[in-house]
């Protein structure tokens, strides 16, 4: 005799199966935070103690002598560090992105299981661009300051700054002046530091572009997305 076909599973079963791959999703979020924070230590770490190690060169030899040599070397490498931090910080950012969009879809099941418990939900159930900015910020409004304090503009701040002393100590080797050292210099880093914010807008919007949420606002929730937390409905 034949099993007779089984029903669709029951909303407690539901809930468990969706509890479950959130706790996936949490704990791979928290991997990876913790990953990219201890690259950005380490890349730090090792800019303070090239630093240093340049000062202390500097006194023990002559600027005529090998220092040149030494001072371009050093912070060649610390670039190359520092680019690969930066490659990993905004690969964790594009990551943790798509993780808040992940649970802000499980939390959207979690509301048709009962959709009287979105009232509850701080976070967002809707898994598109508005979702994620309610879920990254959902009492207070975050503009450009959330931009700026982040890792991301930190770590290329930092490659800038790098940057900039690279090519003023490449001019300065080659017997350029002081002068043309530090127009280099800065013309090198600024437009480091413009063309990676200008790269990772672009980036994001691109992602945007071609990304396709199942549970986007509606149009008369797009006005109010950003206003009281808890009335995320859908």
């Amino acid at each position: 005799m034949e099993p007779e076909p089984s029903g669709p599973p029951s909303p407690a079963v539901r809930a468990q199966l969706l509890a479950t791959e959130h706790w996936s999703l949490l704990a791979s979020r928290s991997t990876a935070q913790g990953e990219v924070l201890t690259r950005i230590t380490i890349h730090l770490t090792l800019v303070s103690a090239g630093l240093v190690t340049l000062g202390l060169l500097g006194q023990a030899m002559p600027s005529e002598g090998g220092f040149p040599v030494a001072e371009v070397g050093v912070l060649a490498f610390l670039v190359v560090v520092g680019l690969m931090t930066q490659i990993r910080v905004g690969s964790v950012a594009d990551q943790d992105m798509q993780y808040v969009v992940a649970m802000n879809r499980l939390r959207a099941a979690y509301v048709d299981l009962d959709p009287g418990v979105e009232r509850y939900f701080l976070a967002a159930s809707h898994d598109d661009e508005a979702g994620m900015r309610r879920t990254y910020s959902f009492i207070l409004v975050e503009g450009a300051s959330h931009v700026f304090g982040s890792s991301f503009m930190l770590v290329f701040t930092v490659n800038g700054l790098l940057l900039g002393l690279l090519g003023a100590s490449v001019v300065s080797a080659a017997g350029g002046t002081v002068l043309l050292a530090t127009v280099v210099g800065v013309v090198l880093g600024l437009a480091f530091v413009a063309g990676s914010l200008i790269w990772g807008i672009r980036h994001y919007d691109r992602t945007w572009r071609t990304y396709r949420p199942i549970r986007p606002h509606s149009p008369s929730d797009a006005g109010a997305s950003g206003s009281a937390p808890g009335n995320d409905a859908g």
